[in-house]
This record gives structure tokens, C-alpha cells and sequence, in this order.
């Protein structure tokens, strides 16, 4: 099992210099992974969680990847119906060519409901719009030219090119913790990535409902890599109340040891707690990794101890 870091890349401390320590960080410390999230514009409904500045995931992680070696990088996740899914379908291609094929793309459909009124976009059509752009960026990635008639968005002889360096393309990610994330991850994606998560809801009903629809649907069933909050305490939490991730380091191992036994490809780790003022300092954020790499994580040998 691998396990990533989740990038900071808004509110107060957020700069071009702590996305570099951040990530600088996590590679030293041999973390398989960083991702970043994403959104075009602040309106009040984002700024009241998270506030500008806001670095854009594909800049940033163009620039990032320019300054590692062999982390692999990733969107955590991208609100694919904010831009044209051709424009996003080449924006992940190059990103893929120029990081040496080490990107993966994680989408979802979004929440802002003022951030897409901003941008001129039908919220209630989100899903829908997320399906159909889905369905044409994998089909600009099989080959040169393609043509394409959807609700949304039409087409005729267009070409995408380059091609992604991973062959077939970068794996796709889907998020969101629902139903209609499940599906959309048993149609178009190589992973389920669902975020915040208890471990008691993911056994008794979000995996059994994974694997129900790929067979509904008569297709595979696709990896399974969370996001799960990172959050140390000296005390023990009550684990009837606690999500995956906080407690004390053994409860913390405990949730990693079992989520690879459930079969996580890979884990990501986040440390924001919803309080943007927590940004301006990432110390704690970096203490609570170095521990976790020390204590609880066998980075070398890919695998919880």
C-alpha cells in the first residue's frame, strides 16, 4: 500500500515556498505521493473552508514536478464540469509527458454552489456534465482523432495530442463518498478515492455497495484509494466516534493496517481540519508526517509494519 500527502495549496500560508517544503517533505521522508485540490474561483460558499489564495492544481503541479524526481503527483480532486474536457484532457496529458508519467488524475463533480453560478455553470447538471466529459477526455486519449456528440459538448475530427506517457492514459480517480461517486467509479475510473471516511461505514456499506454495482454493471471492480484525515492526539479517541486517521499513533496504525487489509492501493493523507486559520503554520502538519514515516510506516518496503 502506498501513502501520499495532501498539499495545502490555499489560505493564509499558502505561498509558492511552503508547496515546495511541503512537498520536498514528503519525498525525504519517502512518501509515495502528493495531490492537491482544486477550485477556479472564491466565492463566499469556498472561502468560508477554503480561502484565497488558491494555487491552481495543474500550474502547481507542473512546477512541483520540475522539482522532484520520482514522487508521483495528483489532482485531489479536480471539479471537472468548471473547464472544457478537451482543455482538461490536454492539460493532463502534457502534465503526464512533463512529470515523466507520474500523474494521477483525481475528479469529482463539485459542491460550490455560488462558485458555479460564477462560472456560469449548471449546477444541477454537474453529474451529468461529469459523465459525458469523462466519456469524451477517454476517448481524446486512445488515439489520434476522435468525434464526439453529446448533450454537452460536440465535436467533429479533433486531435488531442501529445498522448499521455502512461499507456493507456494516467490513472482516473473518482470521487465522492455517494452512490452516484460508486458508479461513476465503476464506469470511468481506475479507483474509488472517497475522502473523510469512518471505517465502520466503509466496511458495512461503502465497499459491499462498490462491488454490488461493478457487478450490477458487469464490470471490475476498481481500486479502492481513500483520502482519510491525519490527526495525532496523545489520548485515544473513542472509536465509535472517531474517523480513519485520528487517535493516537496506534489507532492510526490500526486504521492503515486495515485499510490495506481491505485492500487500499493507496492512501492519502490530509491535515486540514476546516479551520483555515490552521494554514498559516504547517510545522504540526510536518511533525505529525515524520512521525507517522517513523513509527507506524515502512516507506521502503511499501507496506505498514
Amino acid at each position: 500500500m502506498k501513502v501520499g500527502v495532501n498539499l495545502l495549496n490555499f489560505g493564509p500560508g499558502a505561498s509558492p515556498g511552503s508547496l515546495l517544503r511541503w512537498t520536498q517533505v514528503a519525498e525525504a521522508l519517502g512518501y509515495h505521493l502528493v495531490m492537491i485540490s482544486d477550485h477556479v474561483t472564491i466565492t463566499p460558499d469556498v472561502a468560508q473552508i477554503y480561502p484565497a489564495p488558491f494555487y491552481d492544481p495543474f500550474l502547481s503541479l507542473a512546477w512541483l514536478a520540475a522539482q522532484t524526481r520520482s514522487i508521483e503527483i495528483g489532482t485531489t480532486v479536480i471539479i471537472l464540469p468548471y473547464r472544457h474536457p478537451l482543455q482538461v484532457a490536454r492539460l493532463v496529458s502534457n502534465l503526464d509527458q512533463l512529470s515523466g508519467g507520474r500523474f494521477i488524475f483525481g475528479v469529482g463533480v463539485g459542491w460550490a454552489k455560488e462558485e458555479f453560478a460564477a462560472l456560469g455553470v449548471d449546477f444541477t447538471q454537474r453529474g451529468a456534465m461529469t459523465d459525458e466529459y469523462l466519456e469524451l477526455i477517454h476517448r481524446t486519449w486512445e488515439g489520434e482523432t476522435t468525434s464526439f456528440r453529446g448533450t454537452f459538448v460536440q465535436a467533429d475530427e479533433i486531435w488531442n495530442g501529445p498522448p499521455p506517457r502512461q499507456r493507456p492514459h494516467p490513472p482516473v480517480w473518482i470521487g465522492g463518498n455517494g452512490k452516484a461517486g460508486r458508479r461513476r467509479a465503476v464506469r470511468f475510473g481506475a479507483a474509488w478515492h472517497p475522502i473523510s471516511i469512518r471505517m465502520d461505514w466503509l466496511i458495512n456499506e461503502g465497499l459491499p455497495d462498490l462491488r454490488a454495482m461493478a457487478e450490477q454493471l458487469e464490470r471490475p471492480v476498481p481500486l479502492f484509494c481513500p483520502r482519510i484525515k491525519l490527526n495525532l492526539t496523545d489520548d485515544p479517541l473513542p472509536d465509535d466516534e472517531r474517523r480513519a486517521g485520528e487517535g493516537t499513533i496506534e489507532q492510526v496504525h490500526a486504521d492503515l493496517a486495515a485499510l490495506e487489509g481491505l485492500g487500499a492501493e493507496y492512501v492519502l493523507l490530509d491535515t486540514y481540519n476546516g479551520n483555515p486559520e490552521t494554514t498559516r503554520d504547517h510545522e504540526r502538519a510536518w511533525s505529525m508526517f515524520a512521525e507517522l514515516a517513523e513509527k507506524v510506516l515502512d516507506l521502503t518496503d511499501e507496506t505498514v509494519r
